[in-house]
């Protein structure tokens, strides 16, 4: 676990994003944790997000030259993530996509800077991949190269529901079908070790439950 992974996770506890409990996934599977990005939802905690995104991405060593974001989360996380990057010195432009074509004004599906060059996809988790594929597609069409994916939190959990288990997880499968990188500020194993050194006993509690979990439908 890097410095950088550990300090994502007790943000994103602190933030509420990262929860332990009983959740049931959108695959049917009961989960002992629960990530929703959506809940950095104010200036401050997407400040902060953008700024992790953006060491990860500096430290991963991936030649790059702009960022896309797929709507609707990928937006703000694309904005938020260039402006860290600017402070870091790597000042680079970012683009998005819209749901629906605008038939008026510059129309079409793609907002902000062309695509080109070498394209990170930045997104929160990756679990169906359904985002990443049409994003490929984009930046593909429009002559640009998808370079590697950027995530918050990788579950590294195998693709399926709570009864048909599959072979690989969804990120996995995206760097199987598509040949780039995927990077996570954090991982399942950074969780567990989190939990392993915490020395909250509530946390701490959580620990059997996310290692079974993990035993149960954890990738390598």
């Amino acid at each position: 676990m890097t410095s950088h992974s550990s300090e994502f996770i007790e943000f994103a506890l602190n933030s509420h994003v990262l929860s332990f409990g009983e959740f049931k996934t959108k695959a049917g599977r009961i989960s002992p944790y629960f990530f929703n990005a959506g809940d950095f939802n104010d200036g401050a905690k997407l400040g902060a997000l953008g700024k992790f995104y953006a060491r990860a991405l500096m430290d991963s060593g991936i030649t790059f030259d702009m960022l896309f974001g797929p709507a609707y989360k990928g937006i703000s996380l694309a904005a938020s993530t260039v402006i860290a990057l600017s402070d870091l010195g790597k000042n680079v432009p970012f683009a998005y996509n819209r749901k629906e074509a605008k038939d008026h004004g510059e129309g079409g599906v793609l907002v902000g800077a062309k695509l080109s060059g070498n394209v990170v996809i930045i997104d929160d988790v990756i679990s169906a991949g359904t985002s990443v594929r049409e994003s490929v597609e984009l930046i593909q069409k429009a002559g640009a190269k998808p370079c590697a994916v950027l995530i918050a939190l990788d579950r590294m959990e195998k693709s399926g529901n709570a009864t048909e288990i599959g072979q690989y997880s969804a990120v996995q499968a995206v760097q199987k079908d598509f040949g780039i990188p995927v990077i996570g500020i954090a991982n399942l194993k950074d969780v567990l070790l989190y939990l392993e050194r915490s020395e909250n006993s509530s946390l701490k509690e959580y620990l059997p439950k996310v290692k079974a979990y993990r035993d149960q439908y954890g990738v390598e």
